[in-house]
């Protein structure tokens, strides 16, 4: 292979790009494929998405659905029975699930879920409690303490 023999792959050359607006001659002249008139057809001719020519849009005309009130919602964090069996300790309280860092605070709302087999007996304090996990707590001679 030598310089003088190169050549360039087929089509990877001479894309040329569309001239708008130059006579009528170049097929594309006067209005450069706009069409005639219009807000499409001016040069700032953009309209958002959504947008109905000034008519009040779909989205506007169709009513909110529903309602949230986020700011009252109770949030729970979730102990399971595994990380309990894995404490070790009979009674179970917010300050100790807070010292192992299973919760945020000993302040904060604490259900407990899981499936877990309990070998011994267990004294829970917690907020609240799946139906499943209280059945197996108390399956295994424990007790669970709501605190409220």
């Amino acid at each position: 292979m030598e310089l003088n023999n190169l050549k360039y792959t087929k089509g990877s050359r001479n894309h040329k790009t569309k001239t708008y607006g130059r006579g009528f001659g170049s097929g594309i002249g006067k209005t450069s494929g706009k069409g005639t008139k219009g807000q499409k057809s001016r040069k700032s001719g953009k309209v958002r998405l959504g947008f109905e020519g000034g008519q009040t849009p779909l989205y506007r005309k169709i009513p909110k659905v529903g309602f949230n009130n986020y700011n009252f919602k109770e949030n729970y964090e979730v102990i399971t029975l595994n990380q309990i069996i894995k404490l070790g300790s009979e009674e179970i309280t917010k300050e100790v699930l807070a010292k192992k860092n299973l919760i945020s605070s000993k302040d904060a709302k604490v259900k407990l879920i899981g499936n877990a087999k309990l070998s011994k007996a267990l004294v829970i304090n917690v907020d609240k409690a799946s139906e499943g996990a209280a059945k197996l707590v108390k399956d295994a001679g424990g007790e669970i303490k709501y605190s409220k």
